[in-house]
């Protein structure tokens, strides 16, 4: 296991990278962490309250910055790369930010990557293989060949927001295989929990309820998300970044599939409504029908184990978050409701 003691963590005042940097700080006491975001509407400096001063510094600047990045890589031994321009639904509205970000910007990062010799860990989605067939749709049900995204697995990402994550990730392999670039690459299911920004499914459901607006549910709600707690996606990231093969892509996932029916349904069990209490909302463009990921590639070979087995303990244990940290999102919730009511959502 390769130890790192000065991080960067791009992204880190977003919901998954402050997760994970909340992750670092609290098991590995020796790392310092150096946050790169730009602060967009996803990035909140509230994320980070309360961590150490010490050990935890906030950088605001953009990571296609390449003199900006350059300073900052140079005093590294690690870059860990969650910053992204990450919501499907905008994506569709100007797809510029997402090429920007997510190719220009992960461009600069591994040059200089390249250039300092800095171990480089590039977070993706699983978005970027498409999406299956739903398991009704399958023979037998499910069973059998092809029901869950591998390494292996071939890409066909289907909105701005996808194509660009998998432009992403090629760019990191052919760093890799031109250039010697140590890298890794992860590609993870849907992520929940503490800090997501209420504009995403879980966190939008859980605040219309504690705002007494009705949940809303896009066409029948049969889509399939492979839903996992974000800290184990963090402990996850940590091990592929300590103990991962350089050219190496592992997936990540806890065996949460769920459709957005049950998951709509169970919020509202949670949280003392009738399960039918949400209205349906028109279906989006290009909405994926279903996600699943195998993850035995990194169980078997670096020994990874999720925490969050049970999804309905670790939902309740998210809806308690956003119950007990009104202030965190209520001064949003008007703003986005209003967006998502312009495009009849």
């Amino acid at each position: 296991m390769t130890e790192y003691k000065n991080i960067i963590v791009t992204g880190g005042a977003g919901f998954i990278g402050s997760n994970f940097v909340h992750y670092v700080v609290n098991n590995h006491p020796e790392v310092n962490i150096t946050v790169l975001d730009k602060l967009t509407y996803a990035g909140n400096r509230a994320n980070l309250a309360g961590l150490p001063e010490d050990r935890v510094k906030l950088v605001v600047g953009d990571i296609a910055d390449a003199e900006l990045v350059n300073k900052l890589v140079s005093q590294a031994d690690a870059v860990v790369h969650y910053a992204a321009e990450s919501h499907n639904d905008n994506s569709l509205i100007d797809p510029s930010p997402f090429i920007e970000t997510n190719i220009i910007g992960t461009y600069t990062l591994i040059e200089a990557c390249r250039k300092y010799g800095v171990r480089f860990h590039h977070v993706s989605t699983d978005e970027v293989y498409g999406d299956l067939p739903l398991r009704e749709d399958l023979p037998g049900h499910g069973e059998g060949v092809g029901e869950k995204f591998t390494p292996e697995s071939r890409y066909k990402p289907s909105s701005p927001y996808s194509s660009s994550k998998a432009s992403s990730d090629l760019l990191v392999r052919a760093w890799v295989r031109s250039f010697g670039l140590k890298a890794t690459i992860s590609n993870c299911s849907n992520n929940y929990g503490p800090y997501q920004h209420i504009e995403k499914f879980i966190p939008r459901q859980i605040t219309n309820i504690l705002s007494g607006i009705r949940p809303k549910l896009y066409g029948s709600g049969k889509n399939v998300r492979d839903w996992i707690h974000t800290n184990d996606h963090s402990s996850a990231v940590w091990m592929i970044l300590t103990k991962g093969k350089i050219g190496e892509t592992y997936l990540i996932g806890a065996d949460g599939e769920k459709n957005n029916k049950e998951v709509l349904e169970l919020i509202l069990e949670l949280m003392g409504q009738s399960s039918e209490a949400y209205d349906q909302v028109k279906d989006r463009p290009g909405h994926d029908l279903r996600y699943a990921i195998d993850s035995t590639k990194l169980r078997e070979e670096l020994g990874w184990k999720p925490e969050f087995t049970d999804f309905k303990s670790g939902l309740k244990h998210t809806i308690d978050w956003y119950t007990e940290n009104r202030s965190w999102w209520e001064d949003e919730k008007q703003a986005v409701e209003s967006k998502y009511a312009q495009n009849g959502q």
